[in-house]
């Protein structure tokens, strides 16, 4: 198994194949309800890492169709981890496990 990957070459690849497969411009509300549907199957099958990999690729589709490119997705990823790393966070024991855990707000 590869231990390396372009995801920046990965979102290239699957612009093209959408594009080509789905047809170009915005297609938003097509997305959002593709996302709904694969949202029911993830709760149906949540140790189906496919269907979680269904959701990650209909936000990566989602993304590059308005207009932010490969580079600007893969690092606004990064980004976002980074952020919230440096967030506070509550202890997650004490949560309810079928609710979000939210950060801190200051």
């Amino acid at each position: 198994m590869r231990t390396d990957y372009d995801l920046v070459q990965h979102i290239k690849d699957k612009m093209e194949f959408s594009e080509k497969a789905f047809g170009p411009g915005s297609r938003v509300n097509g997305i959002l309800d593709h996302i709904t549907k694969e949202l029911i199957e993830v709760e149906e099958n949540p140790n189906d890492l496919e269907e979680w990999i269904d959701l990650i690729s209909l936000a990566l589709d989602g993304a590059w169709r308005q207009g932010f490119s490969p580079i600007e997705i893969a690092f606004k990823l990064r980004n976002k981890l980074e952020k919230n790393i440096n967030r506070e966070w509550p202890d997650w024991r004490k949560a309810d496990p079928n609710k979000a855990i939210e950060h801190l707000k200051s």
